[in-house]
């Protein structure tokens, strides 16, 4: 999810809720602590070098019962983040403590916004020797299309 579609979602919404990946919701006095810019700047395992850049947002919550963030509040914030930090519309990365700092992804099912798994994954396979996995493809259907033809270079 990028800064523009939290806000259209924020837009019609008249709460906020964030549910982790194990269904529980994120309790409803959190607070967003910090909408940032994070730049990462990385040599994968192939020696290309590569950047990353996503707003972050940190989720935090305390004994503050009585405190709930509104829609119009968190708009605010993101186009204040956006303006003084000068971001475009960047992809939300979404961090929030539970037994260990957590970084989540950022999606939305129509009602809450959902804190999605994030995975780790080799940048450079054909580079350091892993196998790259070939997509499958239903030759009966080439031929049906006249897409592979005797003399047409496919084969």
């Amino acid at each position: 999810m990028t800064l523009t579609e939290i806000k259209q979602h924020l837009v019609n919404a008249e709460t906020i809720a964030f549910k982790l990946p194990d269904g529980n919701l994120v309790p409803s006095h959190f607070h967003v602590t910090e909408v940032g810019r994070v730049t990462k700047d990385f040599i994968d395992c192939g020696g290309k070098r590569r950047q990353e850049e996503v707003a972050n947002f940190q989720l935090w919550e305390e004994n503050d019962y009585d405190h709930r963030l509104h829609p119009e509040k968190l708009v605010n914030i993101i186009e204040l983040s956006q303006k003084t930090l000068e971001m475009g519309d960047l992809p939300i990365e979404v961090e929030y403590q539970g037994a260990t700092i957590g970084k989540y992804g950022l999606d939305h099912d129509g009602e809450n916004f959902l804190l999605t798994t994030k995975q780790t994954a080799c940048l450079a396979k054909e580079e350091c020797g892993v196998p790259v996995k070939k997509e499958m493809v239903d030759i009966s259907n080439m031929a049906a299309s006249n897409s592979c033809t005797p003399g047409g270079g496919c084969c």
